[in-house]
């Protein structure tokens, strides 16, 4: 599933490329399982209005979206969003910015047709993904559950951890806690911070817990800067794969040379989630 530096890539992306642009009509696919709005509101809703922001909450792409067509509507900027089009990527999803004429691969849910001429596609083959579509008038704006992990400070991230009896790595894959931390991130930001994953996170001390902090940032930044792990199938909003795999320290590497120390790294499970950590390097 694309984590928090994979999804922040892709809405970077689709900002940049869509920023400003309206939807003429949008069509929906058949399959009911992406749409959280039922198909037939989402078109309605999306066609006519100008996109003026994409960005990301959490593991979701947020499109702001400005008024529908009319009087001024399309022309220059949209002013304050009035709905919002919430994208979950969920397992194998793409969001995509393409050309009218490109070629429509399988598996494609959405087609969002531009006044640019481009397309905004939603491609998911597992059909865990989620589309939804909020008319902000009628209701709150989205957000996510938990605390944002690029901006928490200490005291509040310390706070999360404070009394809980459950592995540190289960607890920060708990998306109530910190939204948008995965597999892959936990376990990087584990190794950075030398904790090992199954210590109880409520008896981590304050100076444990702020290293813990200080390497999540510093790995989703990182991951952020290189587009992300294409560990499977993610691709950015143009279809490119991300970097941030050549620099993994743990995941996805039982068996091989810890990149510190030599030690071979381990798997063990979690919370039910493989776990990769260095027996040397993290205690």
């Amino acid at each position: 599933m694309p984590e928090l530096p994979e999804v922040e890539t892709i809405a970077r992306g689709v900002h940049e490329r869509v920023r400003g642009d309206w939807i003429v009509e949008a069509w929906f696919g058949s399959h009911p399982e992406p749409f959280k709005t039922p198909a037939r509101r989402q078109a309605s809703g999306l066609a006519g209005r100008r996109i003026v922001a994409v960005h990301r909450t959490g593991k979701h792409i947020v499109c702001e979206l400005g008024p529908t067509a009319g009087g001024d509507a399309l022309k220059g900027e949209a002013g304050d969003p009035e709905a919002q089009w919430i994208v979950h990527l969920g397992m194998t999803g793409r969001l995509l910015v393409t050309g009218a004429d490109g070629e429509v691969a399988a598996h494609t849910h959405a087609r969002l047709t531009l006044g640019s001429g481009r397309e905004l596609r939603f491609v998911d083959p597992r059909r865990f993904g989620r589309l939804e579509f909020r008319e902000l008038k009628r209701n709150d704006g989205f957000s996510a559950a938990g605390a944002e992990p690029l901006t928490i400070g200490a005291e509040e991230f310390a706070g999360l951890f404070r009394g809980r009896r459950l592995a540190i790595k289960a607890a920060l894959l708990n998306q109530a806690l910190l939204s948008g931390v995965g597999n892959i991130y936990a376990d990087e930001s584990l190794f950075r911070a030398a904790i090992r994953p199954r210590r109880m996170a409520g008896r981590l001390t304050r100076v444990d817990l702020e290293r813990l902090r200080v390497a999540l940032r510093q790995v989703l930044e990182d991951a952020i800067r290189l587009g992300g792990s294409s560990v499977s199938d993610y691709v950015d909003a143009t279809g490119m794969r991300g970097f941030f795999q050549l620099e993994h320290c743990v995941y996805q590497r039982t068996g091989e040379p810890c990149r510190r120390c030599g030690t071979v790294i381990r798997r063990i499970v979690v919370g039910g989630r493989s776990t990769h950590y260095c027996p040397q390097c993290q205690h």
